[in-house]
């Protein structure tokens, strides 16, 4: 029998004999030592931040604590900065990253996601007593206080509204209250979370995008059995109410789809 070809195939039976030790090897790490470590900022209200008393809050800190509670494990979070976030699985700085990551072809490539937990939408908001704009192709027009460099903007730009240039949400809101634009093409779940903070503001939604952009929990490639019990503590909280609580504190409403 030729020799590479024998050699060849010691190695691949090695390799079979290797896989079943490493199969589930991170879930069982963690369950072992009682503790899944989370990435995430820390500086990113309403899913991450540090509240009056410094103590690390958010919709994603609690989401992260009730996944951990199914696991039967504590969540320890370490935070850190975006752009050296989602590489910290790399370097096994922890378990999973929690921290509004977006699922998308090119992060799958690398990572791997849970099924989504959270679904943000492109809104148009308007002030209440507005009653011209009812939907996108109302925009026609009229001014909308936009990120020019957004994609947000561009769905304006494309309704043909003029645009007043911002630096975010916030200002883009306030251009609406006080009447400097007509309207604002923004994130679903910023607006919700305004709405939370401040009930009274007179601002509405009267149209919505139906595609959805989702966010997932994001690990290392090549662990399904990790993936598949993430999916499950993320399926029983919502079973059993934990993941509407949780919304409902933070946005006032179910924000999963």
């Amino acid at each position: 029998m030729n020799l590479f070809k024998t050699f060849a195939a010691a190695a691949i039976v090695q390799v079979i004999a290797m896989a079943p030790a490493y199969a589930g090897e991170n879930l069982d790490q963690i369950k072992s030592a009682g503790v899944i470590k989370i990435g995430t900022e820390g500086t990113y209200a309403p899913f991450t931040f540090h509240d009056a008393s410094n103590e690390l809050v958010g919709f994603d800190v609690e989401i992260g604590k009730a996944v951990a509670e199914k696991l039967g494990v504590t969540a320890e979070f370490v935070e850190g900065k975006w752009d050296g976030l989602i590489a910290g699985l790399d370097a096994s700085r922890y378990d999973a990253v929690i921290n509004q990551v977006g699922i998308t072809e090119a992060r799958k490539q690398k990572y791997d996601f849970s099924d989504p937990y959270i679904a943000s939408k492109a809104v148009l908001i308007v002030r209440e007593n507005n009653d011209e704009i009812k939907g996108f192709e109302d925009l026609k027009g009229k001014s909308s206080a936009q990120s020019l460099t957004s994609n947000f903007g561009k769905l304006a730009q494309d309704a043909g509204a003029e645009l007043v240039g911002t630096d975010g949400f916030d200002q883009s809101i306030q251009l609406v209250l006080t009447g400097r634009a007509d309207a604002t093409i923004n994130d679903s779940l910023s607006f919700l979370d305004f709405k939370k903070q401040k009930a009274d503001a007179p601002v509405k939604i009267v149209a919505e995008k139906p595609d959805a952009d989702y966010s997932g929990i994001i690990v290392r490639k090549g662990d399904p059995e990790l993936v598949a019990a993430i999916n499950k503590a993320l399926a029983d909280i919502k079973a059993d109410g934990t993941y509407q609580a949780i919304s409902e504190k933070y946005f006032g409403q179910d924000v999963s789809k």
